[in-house]
């Protein structure tokens, strides 16, 4: 697979998402915080890595990793123990296996896309069954750890599991589950902004994750479209 971005791999819409984005990002941080360097650091690796996703780019995989590290060293931070826990410990190891698979399945050779997946109903059901194990399991845990905020960083694990899992199955449904979690992010840190104003620039961090993966699952649904096509 060809990993290197040429020229005119984003299109004049992907151009203006990406500047909107990234102004957004900064201008929120420069009113309401300035000091949070590793916050903007991992929103700005987070942003890129979305839209390489978006794109079906090995290498948005690669900066999932990088992200999954620096936000959860911030949700230790803010005692969001199951962020921590779920980006440390899932979303992380997901993202390394994301891309080795994405870089075994590429859609033809020396393109920088990736082969868009299907996934049957037993894997759907075994999927959906592992998750509600897995938000069970981690209820009590992050109960036991007097997690802040327990019921939205619970489900906030359960969307997280959902995404990770349809990311490393190459299914387009992966920026859906994502969106979601984006909800509850957004939920979780508008909660923290109540308490401290400083937590708006993470907010609409998530906010823009949103938007990206919004705009990644239509992005999925294309390339599916398009990939069914050629074959």
């Amino acid at each position: 697979m060809e990993l290197k971005i040429k020229s005119g791999y984003f299109s004049g819409f992907e151009k203006i998402l990406w500047l909107v984005s990234l102004s957004s990002i900064i201008i929120f941080f420069c009113i309401f915080d300035r000091r949070g360097w590793l916050a903007l650091t991992a929103s700005l690796v987070g942003m890129h890595s979305l839209l390489l996703n978006a794109k079906g780019h090995p290498l948005g995989q690669a900066l999932a990793v990088i992200f999954s590290v620096l936000y959860g060293i911030i949700s230790f931070r803010s005692r969001y123990y199951g962020e921590m826990i779920t980006y440390l410990c899932m979303t992380m190891p997901m993202a390394v296996f994301s891309l080795v698979s994405w870089l075994k399945n590429p859609f033809e050779e020396g393109k920088a896309e990736v082969a868009v997946n299907r996934l049957r109903r037993r894997e759907i059901l075994f999927m959906f069954c592992l998750a509600t194990a897995v938000t069970v399991a981690f209820y009590f845990i992050l109960n036991a750890l007097n997690t802040a905020n327990l019921i939205p960083s619970t489900l906030s694990i359960t969307t997280s599991f959902l995404a990770s899992y349809l990311t490393f199955r190459r299914s387009p449904y992966y920026a859906v589950a994502y969106a979601f979690n984006d909800i509850v992010l957004v939920i979780l840190w508008t909660m923290m902004t109540i308490k401290n104003i400083t937590y708006l620039s993470v907010t609409i961090c998530f906010i823009v994750f949103l938007i990206l993966d919004i705009y990644g699952f239509f992005c999925w649904r294309r390339m599916e479209i398009n990939q069914t096509k050629s074959n």
